[in-house]
């Protein structure tokens, strides 16, 4: 690492020396076509005579007006086709010899004012990479945004003069770049050192965590086999917990081996990426066997109402209360409709499903329901919930989207948040239901944190879409001139 910095230090010192400095020249000359009546001329031309290139440079600038009140579709290619229209029918002299491209030693300069268009295109010889033009239009874009039409057009071709032709050593990337070796060379080793302490603090709050678990779920062995033995398997629900007891053992005797080999590394072993895997299978291991066990004794105490079953219901019923709570909270978030009537269905459900609830509680106590009649009508509460966000989600995805291929990616994130599996070791603690039914219910969490990925992903990909174009459209033919178009 001292010889890589070393290298780094000498590479940036030779990057200094200083060279030549480059050539200084007026525009070889100057042609304004102001269709669009927007520019003073007066002060416009005398600025740009003022203005130094690197190489002879013919200045070219184009306003038009398009028509009032027009849409243009992301990424449209309008001003592109029109300024190379433009230029056929006006100014042939623009346009290479062989029709292909923009002639050399040109810098064109296009403006709608009404479209909010600007577009920059060069001769072969005075190209510049797509991110130098935007830099040159967001110069000029800073004025046009508040109609400084003039100033603005002035302030582009300033720009462009810097930017065309610009030797290899004004280049502030190559300064950025030089200069960052050494950064970051400095910057990977003290990441690469921060990293294995995180990485150490986090395996070990992992192995803390798992071995309370471990612990627990070794003590309560005797009393969880008793458990499973006395829940009567009549009941749908507790057929499907005593299915996943039968796997119990064996997940616990591998928990052990895991374990085992846990305890063996050392400080160092910790530090290391290879740690990761088996210490988080350990942790999630011995926080699902103590989930389950817990499962397992709710289960037996609340189907055989056995003294204490009023704590294992409220168990059973907290994590839909939960999602209920929730409720306000998604609806303060932006993009979630909350004025929408999908919006007070839910809220509605909330009020009712809460009062199903309690008179559930009260029927068990006062023995006209049975457990099973109990633990079913919270399946059906959640099941109910999980269809009336499923209602709600075709509300907010109509507001997000504009097309098929923006709702299908709201649909898909939606989708993958609720399938995402819970981690035990993060927090989830289980229940008779979910252990019986797995994703019964949808999480007001899940569901939001649904429509922040699909959001972001509609955004992406209107971002991949709009901006800067570069093509000439169907009217271009085989036109493939340098340059392109954005909106200010």
């Amino acid at each position: 690492m001292h010889r890589f910095l070393l290298l780094a230090l000498t590479v940036l010192l030779a990057l200094a020396v200083p060279a030549a400095p480059a050539a200084a020249v007026a525009p070889d000359d100057i042609v304004v076509d102001d269709t669009a009546g927007v520019l003073d001329l007066n002060t416009l031309l005398p600025a740009l005579e003022e203005v130094n290139f690197r190489s002879p440079t013919t200045v070219a600038i184009y306003t038009f007006r398009s028509e009032p009140g027009r849409e243009f579709d992301d990424g449209d290619t309008f001003m592109n086709e029109e300024t190379l229209r433009y230029a056929r029918e006006e100014h042939p002299e623009w346009i290479s010899a062989d029709g292909q491209k923009w002639a050399d030693g040109l810098f064109i300069f296009s403006l709608d004012p009404e479209g909010r268009w600007i577009g920059t295109y060069f001769g072969e010889d005075r190209k510049v990479d797509s991110g130098v033009a935007e830099d040159i239009r967001e110069e000029a874009g800073e004025y046009f945004a508040d109609a400084q039409w003039t100033d603005g057009t002035i302030a582009g071709v300033e720009e462009a003069a810097k930017l065309i032709n610009r030797p290899w050593y004004l280049n502030p990337a190559l300064w950025v770049l030089a200069g960052g070796v050494v950064f970051v060379a400095a910057a990977v080793w003290y990441a690469v050192i921060a990293t294995r302490r995180k990485r150490l603090a986090a395996n070990r709050k992992l192995i803390a965590a798992a071995e309370r678990s471990y612990s627990s779920v070794s003590m309560d062995l005797d009393a969880t086999e008793v458990n499973a033995r006395t829940i009567p398997d009549s009941s749908t629900y507790g057929a499907r917990v005593l299915e996943e007891y039968r796997t119990f053992m064996v997940r616990y005797n591998t928990a052990t081996e895991l374990g085992n080999h846990v305890r063996t590394l050392s400080e160092k072993d910790l530090r290391r990426r290879s740690s990761t895997k088996p210490v988080e299978e350990f942790a999630e291991l011995t926080s699902a066997l103590d989930g389950l066990d817990d499962v397992i004794a709710d289960t037996n105490t609340l189907l055989n109402m056995a003294p204490g079953w009023q704590a294992a219901w409220d168990r059973q019923a907290a994590p839909l209360l939960e999602e209920l709570d929730k409720l306000d909270g998604l609806f303060e978030e932006d993009k979630t409709a909350m004025d929408s009537t999908t919006a007070a269905a839910l809220l509605a459900f909330r009020t009712q499903c809460r009062r199903r609830i309690q008179t559930t509680a009260a029927g068990l106590a006062e023995e006209s329901l049975t457990p099973e009649q109990a633990l079913d009508i919270l399946h059906d509460a959640g099941t109910e919930l999980a269809a009336l966000l499923k209602n709600h989600s075709e509300t907010v995805i109509a507001q997000a989207a504009e097309d098929d291929a923006e709702r299908e990616l709201m649909r898909e994130a939606l989708e993958e948040s609720r399938d995402r599996p819970r981690r035990y070791r993060d927090g989830y603690r289980p229940s008779i239901l979910d252990t019986a039914y797995p994703n019964y219910l949808w999480t007001v969490s899940a569901f939001s944190s649904g429509v922040s990925s699909g959001s972001s992903s509609i955004e992406s990909a209107r971002s991949a879409a709009s901006g800067s174009s570069s093509g000439y459209g169907a009217s271009g033919g085989s036109f493939s001139g340098s340059g392109g178009s954005s909106r200010f």
